[in-house]
């Protein structure tokens, strides 16, 4: 994969013009054809975990969530994330704290970042399968 700032959709202020829905899209633009990625977007539309997720060989690695990107990494790299303000701890009971602890959840305000981290989720998932 080419670097990340090698992408048009990289620019600085991107995350100011663009949507969460339009970043995603550009996510799956630069992953589909990789051997093994898929992208479920068949049928009806859903809010179920991993309705719209981007996989690697049918294991999720980085899907939208409520307007923000969810990546499957490393606990202890979720956990430095999390501390270093980078992002928070997907939580799928919306604040009913039922965390889970390898998944980072990064907002648009971080729309820069969206790209290093799905490539960092698709080394680990990829690796892990």
């Amino acid at each position: 994969m080419d670097h990340p700032t090698d992408h048009p959709t990289d620019h600085p202020t991107d995350h100011l013009t663009l949507t969460a829905e339009d970043r995603y899209a550009a996510l799956v633009a630069a992953f589909s054809g990789q051997p093994g990625v898929t992208h479920l977007q068949d049928g009806p539309p859903s809010n179920a975990f991993g309705s719209t997720a981007l996989k690697i060989n049918r294991k999720i690695f980085a899907r939208l969530v409520r307007s923000a990107l969810g990546v499957k990494l490393p606990r202890q790299r979720v956990d430095a994330i999390v501390a270093a303000d980078g992002g928070e701890r997907f939580d799928p009971s919306h604040g009913g704290g039922r965390v889970m602890k390898e998944w980072l959840v990064v907002g648009p305000s971080l729309a820069a970042d969206w790209l290093p981290l799905a490539t960092e989720a698709l080394a680990f998932v990829g690796g892990a399968c």
